[in-house]
């Protein structure tokens, strides 16, 4: 019960067909008459081009729709700390105002 069961490899069905052999050969290098240089030569590319595919492009636009809801969100909870921060030294400030207000008029 607690053992694990592997699975056994089916054996093929069908028709089975035997692998090529492939004999090595020997390269003969050939004398070659010295070539001419290219006058100007095409400039090489100094970087290979990308080419987006739609799931690509999809991709790209998924993650960077994730980073701005994200950096967003962040953004929205900084403020929100801020703003009751803010508020709330203002209602201390009220209060603290009130009563050394009160103190001085001798109540």
């Amino acid at each position: 019960m607690f053992r694990p069961k592997i699975p056994t490899m089916p054996t093929p069905t069908g028709h089975v067909t035997q692998p090529a052999v492939i004999e090595p050969t020997t390269i003969v290098p050939a004398a070659q008459p010295p070539q001419p240089a290219p006058v100007d030569p095409a400039p090489a590319p100094s970087r290979p081009t990308v080419q987006l595919t739609p799931g690509t492009a999809l991709a790209l636009v998924g993650g960077g729709t994730a980073v701005v809801l994200v950096v967003g969100a962040v953004l929205v909870s900084m403020l929100l700390a801020v703003a009751i921060t803010g508020a709330s030294v203002a209602v201390c400030a009220v209060v603290l105002r009130s009563l050394l207000a009160s103190e001085t008029k001798g109540r």
